[in-house]
Formats: C-alpha cells, structure tokens, sequence
C-alpha cells in the first residue's frame, strides 16, 4: 500500500535525522545538528502528509463471491495468495482448524499492536488450544458466509459513533447505518488447480461511511499494513503446512 510505503519512509527519514543530530557526517553533507534536524523534520512532515492522503473507494465491478455480496464497496484492501499441494476439502478442514501458534509470529505482532498490554481471549490475544476462527467469532466477530469447501467470510464493526451499543448480526453488513461506522470482512476462498491442488486467497477489505470515520481509520491502517500483511502471508503458510500434512 503506497500511504503506508510512504508513511514508513518518512519514520525512516525521521530516525535517520534524529541519529545524526548526534553525530552529523560530512560525508553525508550533515555536518551540523540543524541540518540533521532538518532531516528529521522533513520526516516527520512527511510521515504526518502520509497518514492524511485520502482515501479513494472501489467497488466489485462483477461480484462472484460472498465477499462481494457482503462488502462490494470498500476504501481499504489487501489480498494474499497461496497454492497449496492439497485438495480443496482438506485445505477448508484447515482454515477451520488452524490455531494461532501456528501462525509464525502472530503472537508478536499482535503483542505489538495491542501495545503489550493484557487483554481478553480475541484475535489480538487467542490462545493456543482453539482455533483462530472460533476465537474471532466469539470475541467481536460475526461469521457471514460458510460455504463447505469454497468460501468463509466473518466480518466486524472497526470504527463505531461514541456510545453505540447493539448486537453484531449479518443483518448489520447488508442495511444502511448512520454515519461514523466503519466495517470490516475478511474471506478465505479456495479453488481446485485442476492438478488435485488448491489455489487459495485471503482478501480483508474495510468500508467506511463517513469522512471521519474513513480519516480515522485510515491513519490507524496505514500504520498496521506491513504487519497485517505479514500475519496474512504466515496464516496462509499454515494453513497450507497443516493441509499438506493431513494429506500425507
């Protein structure tokens, strides 16, 4: 994602600066702190411009999942694939079952993004003995499609108006609400390669419906991406050790 490519560059520009405000380098032509606090500057300028930029929204021009169905209108996405060397059935009996410490590094990077704090069983904090799935949905999630061995989808409520109370249903993914929401819903799709092997994606898309809650949300994506990105990639690469191994 580029806002958040370009967010990370200006952190990076920061504590570059930062660091030579220490000890500037003539040979980098900082030979003073206020340059280096320029540099450091700059960064941070740019970082902020980053967390800014708006925010543009896309649609599912021919929708042909239940991802569609349910959010063919998005702001935020991101999409990972894997092949897999194992049929469809097994690789669907994995996505249901695959556990948390499965996943490399799920642990530390949800550790980080909830800033180290303890907190209830959830995504951010599921637990060895259950699998990821059935944590999510008791703990924030609602499950909108199960399609056997083709399609599951849950979804959440990411951004809501202060106060807001009510119970998480499919109903609240498919009716109009009052401004300040924003939803999100993450899919796994599983396809035959024709060769007794499985294609398989993961797609997370975010819709917001106002302004502010896309300004809010999307300061808060742009951070997370990299490391969102990562525990998608290392879900899918457990899913596929876990239905390759009960293929064997």
């Amino acid at each position: 994602m580029l806002a958040s490519a370009v967010f990370y560059l200006g952190i990076s520009v920061a504590m570059f600066g930062s660091g030579l405000v220490f000890k500037p380098i003539k040979r980098l032509r900082v030979s003073t702190r206020r340059r280096a606090l320029a540099i450091a500057a700059a960064g941070l300028i740019l970082a902020v411009v980053a967390l800014g930029l708006p925010v543009f929204e896309s649609r599912a021009s021919q929708p042909t999942t239940r991802l569609d169905a349910f959010m063919p209108v998005w702001h935020f996405r991101e999409r990972h694939t894997i092949r897999i060397a194992a049929p469809p059935p097994q690789v669907f009996d994995a996505i249901r079952r695959v556990r948390a410490d499965e996943i490399q590094l799920f642990r530390t990077l949800t550790w980080i993004r909830r800033g180290g704090r303890r907190a209830p069983p959830s995504i951010l904090n599921p637990g060895d003995r259950e699998p990821i799935i059935d944590v999510a949905t008791r703990s924030g999630f609602v499950r909108l499609a199960d399609d056997g061995d083709r399609e599951l989808v849950i979804g959440t409520v990411v951004v809501a108006p202060p106060g807001t109370r009510g119970t998480l249903t499919q109903e609240v993914f498919q009716q109009s609400l009052p401004p300040g929401f924003a939803l999100a819903s993450m899919n796994f799709l599983v396809t035959g390669d024709g060769a007794g092997g499985s294609c398989v994606s993961t797609e997370t898309r975010v819709f917001a419906n106002s302004g502010p809650a896309r300004r809010r949300f999307a300061a808060y994506w742009r951070v997370i991406y990299p490391g969102s990105a990562i525990i998608r990639r290392m879900w899918l690469r457990a899913i596929a050790r876990r239905a390759t191994s009960a293929a064997q």
